[in-house]
């Protein structure tokens, strides 16, 4: 009926052991929440902006952290600074890492080209001509009708 001194010492150590895992099982659970929650995203975060100042390219509109918009004249230098003007024949020189969003990204190639203005003009007289030659539809005209 009665336990042995031997098996009654044995039962003792095993909560010595069993308070240690209850004791690590918070902490760890919490070092997990911590990852997810706020190391992690901040690790996402700073990725996506070391990313987009990586592919600043000239004529991006920006914004720096200091709340300065204009747009980017010269970028990817090795200094790591950008020429931003920010109005009309106004530059000045921002470390890429302060830019804190770019607003209108240009695309490698999509600026059109400049045509002379003997080209624009001649375009802008075929456009008319074209539309003074073509017949108005049937049953339109650009007559007034007399009110009765």
């Amino acid at each position: 009926m009665f336990v042995t001194p031997a098996y009654a010492q044995a039962a003792a150590a095993a909560p010595g052991a069993q308070g240690l895992v209850q004791f690590m099982l918070p902490i760890a659970l919490i070092f997990v929440v911590f990852y997810f929650l706020l190391i992690r995203p901040q690790q996402k975060k700073a990725r996506d902006h070391k990313e987009m100042v990586d592919n600043i390219r000239r004529g991006d509109q920006v914004v720096t952290a200091g709340g300065i918009y204009g747009k980017v004249i010269k970028a990817g230098g090795e200094d790591g600074k950008v020429t931003v003007e920010i109005a009309p024949n106004v530059r000045i020189d921002v470390v890429a890492g302060t830019i804190a969003e770019v607003l209108n990204k240009t695309k490698p190639g999509s600026a059109p080209a400049k045509k002379d203005r003997k080209d624009k003009g001649k375009e802008q007289a075929e456009e008319k001509a074209e539309a003074d030659a073509e017949p108005p539809a049937a049953g339109k005209t650009d007559e007034a009708k007399p009110k009765e």
